[in-house]
């Protein structure tokens, strides 16, 4: 009974996401932690993302019918009531928002009241299915949670913010796109419009490798910037040139599918030994601090 409710909110995608959150809160903690605002923090974002993963199931049960990896999701199955799944997602999404609203502050409400926008809205209803920038406009939502968790500490959206939006934004690029090739069967299968199917997996290689590069520069920006130290700025220095050498390897892959797989399995690895520096080794003071003291 319960289980049906737990998979149709996409438990991997709450956990995955809640790395990245705990990597942004701890980032703007500075090492003051303030842990009823962490924890407040972690089931706000849990449940808006929650929420947005049951609209995304409601939303695609047509096209999850059709594809091997989501074929017997519980909507496709008819489990759980199109009618019941509104409902539910409904008071998730809302419970999240006041969550948030309430125990942190008004900008992480909005912060992630737009990553829900983007996902359900404007991605799932149309982008994904329409157009092949989905990805790109997708990985905005993705971005969200670190964002989130960083302006639930800051309550500004400053420097570091902007650095944590940039950074997630582009690892979701390389991220998704190894998914869309080893994946590549499913997503013509069900016409959606993903880079490799609309333009191929030579093509998908130069942009992968392009975003890992924009992604590398971005992650060094958090030490440069005076935000994150440099044991974190070492660990985003060798997982960013490891992963760009995994995507450059692809250019001579004997399998594309087998080398595809690879690249998205270290590309969460990437992501989330980020999160984990991110966390750990913090500045004390950022540049907006330091200005605060210039006469």
């Amino acid at each position: 009974m319960i289980k049906k409710y737990l998979l149709v909110t996409k438990p991997g995608i709450i956990f995955g996401n809640l790395i990245s959150v705990i990597g942004g809160f701890f980032l703007a903690s500075k090492g003051n932690m303030d842990w009823p605002l962490f924890v407040a923090t972690i089931v706000g974002v849990s449940l808006v993302v929650a929420s947005g993963c049951v609209f995304n199931n409601y939303i695609d049960r047509d096209i999850d019918r059709k594809m091997e990896r989501t074929k017997n999701r519980v909507l496709v199955r008819g489990l759980i009531s199109p009618s019941v799944t509104l409902l539910y997602a409904t008071v998730l999404g809302i419970a999240g928002m006041v969550l948030l609203l309430v125990a942190a502050n008004a900008l992480a409400a909005l912060i992630a009241l737009f990553g829900f926008v983007v996902y359900v809205g404007v991605y799932s209803l149309y982008m994904k299915r329409k157009s092949v920038y989905g990805t790109l406009i997708g990985s905005l939502s993705g971005a969200a949670p670190p964002v989130i968790g960083y302006c639930a500490v800051s309550n500004q959206f400053d420097t570091g913010a902007l650095i944590l939006l940039s950074i997630f934004s582009l690892w979701q690029m390389p991220h998704s796109y190894a998914i869309a090739i080893f994946r590549y069967n499913d997503y013509l299968a069900a016409s959606i419009p993903v880079l490799p199917v609309k333009r191929g997996i030579s093509v998908t290689k130069n942009h992968i490798t392009l975003y890992i590069i924009a992604f590398a520069i971005a992650t060094l920006m958090l030490t440069l910037s005076g935000y994150a130290g440099y044991s974190y700025l070492a660990v985003a220095a060798v997982v960013s040139v490891w992963w760009l050498g995994m995507a450059l390897s692809g250019y001579k892959a004997a399998d594309d599918g087998i080398w595809a797989r690879k690249l998205f399995i270290f590309s969460i690895v990437t992501i989330t030994s980020l999160s984990i520096m991110m966390s750990i080794d913090v500045q004390a003071t950022s540049p907006e601090q330091l200005l605060a003291y210039v006469p």
